[in-house]
């Protein structure tokens, strides 16, 4: 007699074939390149950019200032490693610069006083312009924004600013200073005093090339309630707040992990989350040529126009 037949599993057949199949690991994007694949052309000898890249890369015939990073911030790449993209950076300086060279933003720092005009369909004027406080600057390329704020008919007002939006008109630094902290967020739980301007404050001038004047002013903020927990940060601009916390609260605030002074030490955190200074020299040495490039053909520009008027008063003369 036959052997009877055995049922055949399917499923283990399947599972046992899955071993052989390719494997493909995802991509970020499916319609883009891993930054090693593009690293490696960008240097192997048959790429024909190759010589290019040695010339930016060599930054003895250019002398940068040493403060231009904490000037132009917004050009520093995006400090995780893992969510860079090295040519779409090179894109987003290039659009930038060019939005350089039509809209000319000065220098600022958080704590300056500011006022921005954008345009508004609404407005009366078809323009809108705020003065207030720079309170915070963050961001990434395109990404970098600022935010403003200023106590409008006794009620805080906060306008957050992409600095390259196409819809701003002008940009003016009323008064340069900076201020003891990074941010300035507890003025939104301090009395408005701290934070009143008058829309027609006239500019205060400084001179060229003299540093930029550090107001150490020690704000007092209001009992609470408070936004946030401000206690259990380290500001540097606000006067002790023993007063309007609790024994709980100061206890809680010494609790280690609060306090963190593990991270002080975490040099691979540091690595991680910080970008190699031969890059930013690198980076801020191509931004640097391309605004003095910039700043002579905008000279350029005004010497014809001058010489444009000149040539029309004289035929009106005549």
């Amino acid at each position: 007699m036959a052997a009877p037949c055995r049922k055949v599993n399917y499923q283990f057949v399947k599972r046992s074939l899955r071993c052989f199949e390719p494997r493909v690991i995802p991509c970020r994007w499916s319609n883009t390149l891993r930054n090693q694949i593009v690293e490696k052309h960008r240097h192997s000898p048959l790429s024909s950019t190759r010589e290019l890249v040695k010339q930016q890369d060599d930054p003895s015939d250019v002398l940068v200032p040493r403060e231009f990073r904490f000037v132009h911030p917004d050009f520093l790449p995006y400090p995780i490693w893992n969510r860079r993209d090295r040519v779409r950076e090179k894109l987003e300086r290039e659009d930038m610069l060019k939005r350089r060279a039509v809209l000319d933003i000065p220098e600022f720092y958080v704590g300056s006083i500011m006022a921005v005009s954008i345009a508004d369909k609404n407005a009366p004027g078809k323009q809108n312009r705020f003065v207030g406080i720079c309170i915070d600057r963050a961001g990434h390329g395109l990404n970098h924004y600022f935010v403003l704020r200023n106590a409008i008919d006794g009620q805080g007002v906060e306008i957050k600013y992409d600095m390259y939006n196409p819809l701003l008109q002008k940009i003016e630094v009323l008064k340069m200073e900076k201020r003891l902290d990074p941010q300035l967020y507890y003025l939104r739980d301090a009395p408005l005093e701290y934070s009143t301007f008058r829309l027609d404050m006239e500019p205060v001038p400084i001179s060229k090339g003299a540093h930029v004047p550090l107001n150490a002013i020690k704000v007092k903020l209001n009992p609470r309630p408070w936004s946030r927990r401000w206690e259990r940060s380290n500001l540097k601009g606000v006067e002790p707040l023993d007063d309007y916390i609790t024994e709980k609260m100061k206890k809680q605030k010494q609790h280690p992990q609060i306090q963190k002074t593990w991270e002080m030490h975490d040099l691979m955190l540091k690595a991680r989350s910080s970008i190699d200074d031969r890059e930013v020299d690198q980076i801020m040495n191509e931004v640097y040529k391309r605004k003095e490039k910039i700043q002579k053909e905008k000279l350029q520009k005004r010497g014809q126009e001058g010489k444009r008027e000149g040539k029309k008063a004289q035929e009106v003369r005549r």
